[in-house]
């Protein structure tokens, strides 16, 4: 089935003919009104809504409502937001964001931002419906350009759904000429090490004309690296490792993954920085045709990831997580003794909120050891990139 015989209604952002209506509907819903409460004082909340009556289109909504609330959301949880590879962004092109993912929201909002501060479009968001926990809150992002992967879907629907994503990917780079933004794999990488899921560029490649690498070169993969120096979820993660390591069976509630959300959204970051790539055309170019498309979505994979791997800005968190993991001073020069300090007792500050009965001394000591390797993960894998191995 080509993209032109797909319908994507039930998948895309709203057309900006239903925005209106759309909107109207949204500003009734109580879990949308607590939300925005939460976020802001209640005696602005009716203003707000009047200015949203008023909006008629995406654009206008995400210029004059969305950049001030990130802006808002920027100024109070970051050390500020860094965008770098400007110059690898062809104006004449529309893109396929490919990123690692830290946050479950702000990954794609903030890139987003850093595009809006420029004058560059924003991307459609790629969102996956198991996040999209109330009706309104799926009203909310497809109001926000963002469309939905389905999940959690049997066998046969799920390979439909695959190729039904694909299809309107490709359609949305070479017929709506918008760029869009997707993670490389499904859910967080919780320990901070980010490899792209081959199953994703086999879905990227479902869509689209001829063979695989010229289905995956039609889309323009431009990997981006997002580095946080502080992932407000990080205590949050090394409580879920624990959590499956007493019970392998152990999987998160939709409280859990609100909490997560609320966490990341509103809890302080330190610096942000987006890094722009280079698009992987010309790398793809060179790998020739391959009879697997197993073996050529795993080359594209790590061309993804050697783009990604080579691009982290590292903090001082990062090298002082890796010397205090092996045990080395490998990395001593990089901070000082002040800064060792700071980040040793923000790694204990953030361990003691964990919540949990009876965590053995064991267990403290296993929970330490994950908080340092989701912080100097980034730093082994540029370092294997660069370098070509380690130690």
């Amino acid at each position: 089935m080509s993209q032109q015989e797909y319908i994507f209604s039930d998948i895309a952002p709203y057309d900006d003919s239903e925005f209106h209506a759309r909107m109207e509907k949204l500003v009734k819903e109580p879990g949308f009104l607590h939300a925005i409460n939460y976020t802001m004082p209640p005696e602005d909340v009716p203003s707000l809504i009047e200015e949203l009556l008023k909006i008629d289109n995406k654009h206008d909504f995400q210029t004059q409502v969305m950049f001030p609330f990130l802006e808002m959301l920027a100024k109070t949880t970051t050390s500020g937001i860094t965008l770098g590879g400007v110059k690898y962004l062809n104006p004449s092109l529309s893109h396929t964001f490919i990123t690692n993912h830290r946050d479950i929201v702000l990954d794609a909002s903030f890139l987003n931002l850093a595009f809006l501060r420029r004058g560059f479009p924003t991307s459609e968001v790629a969102i996956g419906n198991n996040l999209l926990i109330y009706d309104w809150i799926t009203d909310l992002v497809r109001l926000n350009k963002s469309f939905i992967v389905k999940r959690n879907t049997g066998l046969r629907e799920g390979l439909e759904a695959a190729k039904k994503l694909s299809a309107y990917i490709h359609y949305c780079i070479l017929e709506k000429h918008e760029s869009v933004w997707i993670a490389q794999r499904e859910g967080r990488a919780k320990d901070s090490s980010d490899h792209t899921q081959d199953s994703l560029i086999k879905m990227l490649a479902l869509g689209g004309q001829g063979p695989f690498i010229d289905k995956v070169k039609e889309i323009n993969l431009m990997p981006v690296c997002i580095s946080y120096e502080y992932d407000p979820n990080d205590y949050l993660k090394a409580k879920e490792f624990l959590m499956k390591k007493r019970d392998p069976e152990f999987k998160k509630s939709q409280r859990d993954d609100l909490f997560s959300m609320e966490t990341g959204l509103l809890q302080f970051k330190g610096k942000v920085h987006f890094q722009l790539t280079p698009r992987i055309n010309s790398k793809l170019d060179q790998l020739g045709d391959f009879t697997d498309n197993n073996v050529a979505a795993k080359h594209v994979g790590c061309l993804v990831d050697q783009a990604i791997h080579r691009s982290y800005e590292m903090f001082d968190i990062n090298y002082i997580a890796f010397d205090l993991l092996h045990g080395c001073h490998r990395f001593e020069r990089k901070y000082t003794p002040e800064k060792k300090f700071e980040t040793v007792d923000y790694f204990n500050r953030q361990l003691d909120k964990i919540q949990l009965d009876d965590i053995t001394s064991e267990e403290r000591d296993f929970l330490w050891n994950t908080m340092l390797t989701m912080y100097a993960n980034p730093l082994k894998n540029k370092l294997r990139s660069l370098l070509g191995g380690m130690e």
